[in-house]
């Protein structure tokens, strides 16, 4: 934990989108709570000049870079070389004082610089020294990323910094540990580091990068070409230079008699957050967001509240930001109200505020990309061309471009508004992994 004056914690606002009318009876209110932090670190800062922090800006960042070295990264051996390339344009993208770490992994987890179980300072001189360190890297053994990850923690949790973020590199299937080993690593380590995983090539389970991703509260992506490694990499170094303050929790507090429902971040990305609660207090529950630059996310907040009748209102939940202090406390950053009114104004009432009903279809749109590829594996041909059918409609409906264009790969589309489709009798395993990993990413409501 870190101890944040107010000089040096990037300005977080919190604005709230909801039909605060319920018609007598109803006991669910729907909030679209958009956090935005502006003012600390920007990726822009990183790019222009990756070696300099701004003026009165100290170094507070530790980065520890897993490179799979498994066997089967030497299948073709242009994907280790490509693996090695990437690492060194992150390692050229790290700013100066930066503390950093590369791992190589196989079935075990070797610290390939600078060793010693400690970590380096990021200079022109440690930078070149890691660059010559990775010629030592080659491929050869299982893959185990559980270990991966508990040595990068032990790595990471060695500097007093304020933000503690992983990069990881696999090529395949976590075949030399249990899933039970990998879970309890990521148990372990959720909540002491961030961590972003990229699957290269197409022999990857998809299910487990996202999954660790998804635990460490990162990004999950693909790279089937080898050759965007280096761009990948570099990108996410970036990123990851931008942060600026670390474990910033969604705090919720609900009256006597309401409770939370479900919390989740629904941009830029779909990510369930229900069950990620730690109790806070009467009453009120925290829920982990990660670490934060000049960004912008938003998060579906649902509360149940006690039935009440016409002309009554309350207050539904009180939602704030908070980041721990060394001594116990909690700095409060920024907070916004849920409200609730009991009307018998029927237009009123089953008005839906624009924001909670992009973000429902998006969440859906999510979740039935996951169930129509689950279906096509399974051979399910009907309830795959019904779900991704049906995912093609949300995606058209709500602007979603993006997913539009990996749908398309995998399906005929026949009538976009009506979610009609084809499945395709072939489809490349790239496409078909791309629009797996991708499925969670949102596009944002447009705001009147």
């Amino acid at each position: 934990m870190a101890n944040f004056s107010k000089s040096n914690v990037p300005q977080f606002s919190v604005e709230v989108y909801q039909n605060e009318y319920l018609p007598e009876g109803a006991r669910e209110v729907n909030a679209i709570v958009t956090v935005t932090s502006t003012g600390g670190g920007t990726i822009g800062s990183a790019v222009t000049a990756p070696h300099l922090y701004s003026a009165g800006q100290a170094p507070n960042a530790a980065v520890a870079i897993m490179v799979d070295c498994s066997g089967s990264m030497d299948y073709p051996p242009t994907k280790m070389r490509n693996a090695r390339d990437a690492t060194a344009a992150a390692i050229d993208t790290l700013r100066d004082g930066v503390h950093f770490a590369v791992i190589g992994g196989t079935h075990v987890a070797k610290e390939v610089y600078p060793g010693g179980g400690r970590l380096a300072v990021a200079d022109a001189a440690t930078r070149d020294q890691a660059k010559q360190a990775l010629r030592r890297l080659s491929a050869g053994g299982g893959t185990a990323i559980g270990t991966w990850l508990r040595l990068a923690d032990r790595l990471l949790s060695s500097a007093d910094v304020a933000i503690r973020h992983g990069i990881l590199l696999t090529d395949g299937r976590n075949e030399h540990e249990s899933p039970e080993d990998l879970k309890a690593a990521l148990d372990s380590c959720a909540g002491r580091f961030t961590c972003d995983a990229r699957g290269v090539g197409t022999d990857w389970e998809v299910k487990e990068v996202t999954g660790i991703a998804s635990a460490l509260l990162g990004t999950a992506d693909i790279v089937a070409d080898p050759a965007g490694l280096a761009e990948d990499f570099t990108r996410m170094m970036e990123t990851a230079m931008g942060k600026e303050v670390a474990d910033v929790a969604l705090r919720l507090w609900t009256p006597m008699g309401a409770g939370i429902k479900f919390v989740k971040q629904v941009a830029p990305t779909v990510e369930e957050l229900t069950d990620r609660r730690t109790e806070a207090g009467p009453r009120a529950g925290d829920y982990p967001t990660g670490s934060w630059g000049d960004e912008s996310r938003d998060y579906h907040v649902c509360v149940e509240v006690p039935a009440a009748g016409i002309g009554q209102e309350m207050l539904a939940a009180r939602v704030s930001l908070v980041i721990p202090q060394d001594d116990g406390s909690v700095q409060a950053l920024s907070q916004g109200l849920v409200r609730a009114v009991w009307t018998d104004d029927m237009a009123a009432s089953t008005s839906i505020n624009p924001q909670v009903a992009h973000y429902t279809g998006q969440a859906e749109l999510a979740q039935v990309i996951q169930q129509g590829l689950d279906a096509r594996k399974a051979g399910d041909i009907d309830g795959a061309t019904a779900k991704l059918g049906r995912a093609v409609q949300l995606a058209s409906a709500s602007g979603n471009a993006d997913t539009a264009k990996l749908l398309a790969k995998v399906v005929d589309v026949v009538d976009a508004a009506t979610g009609t489709v084809r499945l395709k009798a072939k489809v490349e395993e790239a496409d078909e992994m791309t629009l797996e990993t991708r499925s969670t990413k949102t596009v944002r409501v447009k705001k009147s």
